[in-house]
Formats: structure tokens, C-alpha cells, sequence
């Protein structure tokens, strides 16, 4: 591990950033060159304490989680992100479907970070929530939480019956079919050794009517549009969801909106109120 180069190349790329490309007000008394290491900590997951530390050249060093987590946060092109692991003393993530689909573009990060007020949310295309709003964690949950193949809505879907809470039991079948074909569709991009392979695999032993829809091999199954979302407090939602697709690592950018001045809006406009909708519910 690199301390100096850590510290200097964390140090130049917060510089770089402006409050505007990440969504946060300039307020009138700004006079750090680019962002603060506090708002740096905040986007990256981390106290503003341990990320200190790091550009002080005094940090422990940080675990591959931690560095994809800071990539993110201070919108770190592939190629900066690979620099990143280098100087923290690690491998370079290049194993096919594994952290370098987790890496969410400066571009995507972008636009996410200037939807706060709006559900919306980034997934891999093995239906794994990378990114959350803070309006969408209060209409599906934080989906980011999870880890292990829990973090695939497809496997949870399959194998978790709390996972299915989030629709209309009617709509259910349909949703089965899509998530499938999703998985499919991932799994003959990756190829052989792939996270999609592995997620079909735990799926085939482990749900049978995910195994009955894989030997149907549908092959691009419509997507459930308009989505019907139910909350807790809120009931049945029916709302546009707009997709928005990163061909370069294969994500996609979720937005769930309701046409203006309808019952639908109206409850949208809730969220804020009610927070972080509690997964499973």
C-alpha cells in the first residue's frame, strides 16, 4: 500500500469534484476547492473520520468493499478505479461479472445524483441494486444492504417470499417470467464462470419454479409496465418506471415516476415523510 499516492490521488480527485456534479447545494460560504472530505465520506459510505485519515496518510488500509465504495463516491472513472486498488495494495478487480459490474460510471453517478427527489435507483444486469435515491429506499426498501447472492432480486425473488411483498400477488407470474429471462439474458452475455451462472445454479437446486421457467428458455419477456408497487402505509402505487441503460458495464438506471396531480403523485410526494421503508414489508 501506497499511503502518499492514496492520500494525493483521493486529495486531487475530491478537488475535482464540484457540489453540483454530485448534487449537493455550493452554499454561499464555500471556500474548499471542490468538495469537503466530509461530503467525500458521506457519498462513499464512510465516517468522515476513517476517510480523513486516508488522505492523511495514517489509514488503515482499506478492504476492496471500501475502495469500490469510494470509487463511487468520488466518481471515479474504470480507469481511475483501477489505479485505486493498485496504490491500496490490491489486485486489480478484472474477473468477469464481479466488481468491475459493481462500478457505477461518473455519467450514471451524475444523473442519479440529481434525482434526489424522485425514486430511482441503479442495477446490475443480474438485478442487483448498486445505488439508491433516498426516495426510492422509501418506496422499495434499501436494496443495497444485502450481500451474497441475497443481493439479486432475481435469487431473492425465487428463494425469499418477503422479496414478493413488494407486488401485487397478481402480477406475480409475469414478474417470474421477466426476472428469469433477465438472468438468462446476463447469463449468455458473461459466458461460462459468470455471477449469472451462479445465480442460475443456486436457483436450479434450490426453487422449482424457477427451474420449470428456465427449461422454457423465454428469451426477452416484456418488463411489468406500468409497474404496481405496494407500500405499507401507502397501498397500491401504479407508476411509469423510465430505464435508462449503460451498454459499457451493462446497468441500468431505474426511475419510477406518476403523472402530475394524480392519486399516485400524491403519495409519491409522501415518501420524504414516511423514510426508509423497511425490507420485507
Amino acid at each position: 500500500m501506497d499511503r502518499a499516492q492514496l492520500a494525493d490521488f483521493l486529495r486531487t480527485r475530491r478537488e475535482a469534484l464540484q457540489p453540483e456534479d454530485v448534487g449537493m447545494p455550493r452554499g454561499p460560504r464555500r471556500r474548499t476547492r471542490g468538495l469537503r472530505r466530509e461530503e467525500a465520506a458521506a457519498l462513499s459510505g464512510m465516517s468522515t473520520d476513517y476517510y480523513s485519515r486516508l488522505e492523511q496518510r495514517r489509514g488503515p488500509q482499506p478492504s476492496e468493499p471500501m475502495l469500490a465504495a469510494i470509487a463511487r463516491g468520488l466518481r471515479l472513472s474504470l480507469a481511475e478505479r483501477d489505479h485505486l486498488f493498485r496504490i491500496a495494495g490490491h489486485n486489480t478487480p478484472s474477473r468477469p461479472g464481479d466488481l468491475r459490474s459493481d462500478h457505477i460510471t461518473p455519467g450514471l453517478m451524475r444523473i442519479l445524483g440529481r434525482l434526489d427527489d424522485t425514486p430511482a435507483q441503479v442495477v446490475s444486469d443480474v438485478a442487483e441494486t448498486l445505488a439508491q435515491t433516498p426516495m426510492a429506499a422509501a418506496l422499495l426498501g434499501d436494496q443495497t444492504q444485502f450481500t451474497g447472492p441475497e443481493r439479486s432480486l432475481t435469487y431473492r425473488w425465487f428463494t425469499e417470499p418477503a422479496a414478493r411483498l413488494l407486488y401485487p400477488q397478481e402480477d406475480h407470474p409475469l414478474h417470474s417470467r421477466y426476472f428469469t429471462s433477465g438472468l438468462r439474458a446476463a447469463y449468455s452475455r458473461q459466458g461460462a464462470g459468470c455471477r449469472a451462472e451462479e445465480l442460475r445454479d443456486l436457483l436450479l437446486d434450490r426453487s422449482e419454479e424457477f427451474a420449470s421457467l428456465w427449461s422454457a428458455h423465454e428469451i426477452d419477456v416484456p418488463r411489468v409496465d406500468p409497474k404496481r408497487l405496494r407500500h405499507p402505509e401507502l397501498g397500491v402505487l401504479t407508476l411509469q418506471c423510465q430505464v435508462l441503460l449503460d451498454p459499457e458495464q451493462n446497468q441500468t438506471l431505474l426511475v419510477y415516476t406518476a403523472a402530475p396531480g394524480s392519486a399516485d403523485d400524491e403519495k409519491l410526494r409522501l415518501l420524504p415523510v414516511l423514510g426508509t421503508r423497511p425490507v420485507g414489508t
